[in-house]
């Protein structure tokens, strides 16, 4: 009845639809995570080891570890501790790698001094059942740390590509990245392809214009426009003369009627999509958003603090623009 308080909190909630389907497993996932991950393997070392809990977990530097929960592991890979994102200037140097680290990691110990976890486990269902019966709201700040005496941990050492995406800014650089000539995530691996739902929408329709180092989703309509290093999302329109430079732009809903543009234009408000004229640089454009004419946002040299203002917000210094908001012709941000 209530809003989930945590991770832990959430599969508590959702107990009266799990349990019917008489589970002897629980892998428990993230969603703001960007990898890919063969689970049957996973899954397999969990049973091999007899594990009761089974956590996976990645190699990080430590300007990471600040972010997220790190941990320390036996010679056998068995969890001995763990710590929830440290606070700034706290000493972890006792959940370094150790020099008996397992080999998956030997070679990238130079750079990679510490083991995180990915937020992603494995419960036995009974376990799960016991270490949720008490109020803890959380995996990764209570239910793990507090099952490392009790139970058997175990870790899971994944050495592909993982990244944290549950911030603006390693959001927006994650995605940016997708667009360069050799990202750091392949979505076009032939033997572990990545599918995305299916909507069944015409080809994007790109009218003289330039388009650099990006990518574009199905159904846009991108007239005489230059673009770089961007992600253009469904349904997107650019109107002439656009520019966009380090954009991640999330797409439209639906495509508005000409009814709908000519009620938009008696109500005086732009169309959803680009407006003629407009550069945008470094910014993240939320679905539905309807941009006017000759705007200009994030090119000038303006003082842009960090905050949420009227119709926008700044987080490092990205500029995001919230689903269904209005720039008005020629807003400066």
């Amino acid at each position: 009845s209530n809003w989930y308080s945590g991770t832990a909190d959430a599969v508590r909630q959702n107990f009266i639809h799990l349990r019917p389907q008489v589970p002897t497993h629980y892998l428990i996932l993230s969603g703001d995570q960007l990898y890919r991950m063969d689970f049957k393997d996973f899954f397999e070392k969990h049973l091999e080891r007899s594990a009761d809990i089974s956590v996976a977990v990645t190699p990080i530097s430590h300007e990471k570890a600040q972010g997220l929960g790190i941990l320390k592991i036996d010679t056998r890979g068995r969890v001995v501790k763990f710590l929830e994102k440290p606070a700034p200037g706290e000493d972890i140097s006792e959940m370094k790698i150790p020099d008996t680290q397992p080999s998956q990691i030997r070679d990238r110990r130079k750079k990679q001094e510490y083991l995180a976890s990915m937020g992603i486990y494995i419960f036995n269902a009974p376990i799960m059942e016991e270490v949720l019966d008490n109020e803890f709201e959380d995996f990764g700040k209570h239910i793990i740390p507090a099952s490392i005496e009790r139970y058997s941990v175990n870790s899971y050492i994944f050495p592909g590509f993982w990244e944290d995406i549950g911030t603006i800014k390693s959001f927006y650089k994650a995605n940016i990245d997708l667009c360069s000539i050799a990202p750091k995530f392949n979505f076009y691996d032939e033997l572990k392809p990545i599918y995305t739902r299916r909507r069944d929408l015409p080809a994007s329709k790109i009218n003289h214009s330039t388009i650099t180092l990006s990518l574009t989703a199905d159904g846009c309509i991108i007239n005489n426009s230059n673009i770089m290093h961007s992600i253009i999302g469904i349904r997107t329109l650019i109107e002439s003369g656009a520019s966009l430079d380090g954009v991640v732009c999330m797409g439209k809903d639906y495509y508005e009627t000409n009814e709908q543009k000519e009620e938009n234009h008696r109500r005086h408000i732009p169309n959803m999509g680009i407006g003629k004229g407009t550069i945008i640089r470094k910014a993240i454009i939320d679905k539905n958003v309807r941009i006017g004419e000759s705007c200009r946002i994030g090119i000038d040299n303006l003082s842009r603090r960090d905050g949420d203002y009227d119709s926008y917000f700044i987080r490092d210094g990205i500029i995001i623009i919230p689903k269904n908001a209005t720039l008005p012709p020629g807003t400066v941000i």
